[in-house]
């Protein structure tokens, strides 16, 4: 079995009488003009690859069938919504997600959806899956600065330059690290209706901001976090620290999912708890 995701991207000109078709899908398409709602849909496949072509779904066949049946429902919303002064919230968006699953489920062949996501923005996603269809996905990245040094005391300093390089430096060295927060919420429900709860940007923010990123920014993380005095904060344990410090806090709906930290562009640890 295999999984195959493609990424579409389209423009959105609320005020406009018609959106720019454009010919660069990789910047999007349709192309939006001047300043423009951009989102980014994308629907993972999960299916067998065809052994004649390879292939689970030809790409292309995606993207047409994306901007025949999905754009259009996210246009004619937002277009609605900003002529009514109106607001276009998540809650709103997650119905549209589940309407172009439902446009799109039988588009594919033998291959079904798995999941599909939108792209609010390079640092926000929404996302809904397969595996729990009353679920919803959100994603969230942040940034802090942070020195560390790879060193096990129980090791010799030849085992420890051996193990960890010169990450072992005994100065330390610094990273510009990036945390991709993910929760999930249920949309509907009797704990959802009872308690009243949705999930507001604002307070998932704060709560990461003072629980997480206050805690670490601009520190060295072997001397200022005694966490890191019995463990060594590699990329792996800071994902675990930073779980540790989020469960739990986000009220009685809204779950944490996954915790995902880059200690590079090339290097990143996810954790699920």
């Amino acid at each position: 079995m295999h999984k195959l995701c493609r990424y579409v991207r389209f423009s959105i000109n609320p005020f406009l009488p018609a959106d720019e078709a454009g010919f660069n899908s990789f910047a999007s398409k349709p192309a939006g003009d001047g300043l423009a709602v951009f989102l980014e849909l994308g629907v993972e496949l999960t299916g067998e690859a065809d052994t004649t072509t390879g292939l689970i779904v030809n790409v292309s066949d995606i993207d047409q069938k994306v901007r025949d049946c999905a754009v259009g429902v996210f246009a004619e919303k937002i277009k609605a919504d900003h002529h009514a002064a109106r607001h276009t919230g998540c809650d709103e968006l997650v119905r549209l997600l589940k309407i172009v699953w439902e446009k799109l489920a039988d588009g594919f062949g033998p291959a079904r959806i798995s999941k599909l996501s939108l792209k609010l923005s390079p640092f926000r996603t929404l996302a809904v899956d397969d595996k729990d269809c009353a679920m919803v996905y959100y994603s969230e990245k942040f940034e802090f600065a942070a020195a560390h040094k790879l060193w096990n005391e129980k090791f010799s300093e030849e085992r420890n330059i051996e193990v960890f390089g010169k990450c072992a430096n005994p100065a330390g060295h610094g990273h510009n690290y990036i945390v991709e927060v993910t929760v999930k919420y249920p949309t509907c429900g009797e704990l959802v209706e009872s308690t009243g709860e949705s999930l507001k940007t604002g307070d998932f923010e704060k709560v990461i901001h003072q629980e997480l990123i206050k805690v670490v920014d601009h520190k060295n993380l072997n001397e200022d976090l005694p966490q890191f005095k019995q463990i060594t904060p590699t990329v792996e344990n800071i994902a675990v620290f930073a779980w540790n410090k989020l469960f739990g806090r986000f009220g009685k709906t809204t779950i944490l999912h996954c915790v995902t930290v880059w200690e590079t562009d090339k290097t990143y640890s996810s954790y699920y708890g």
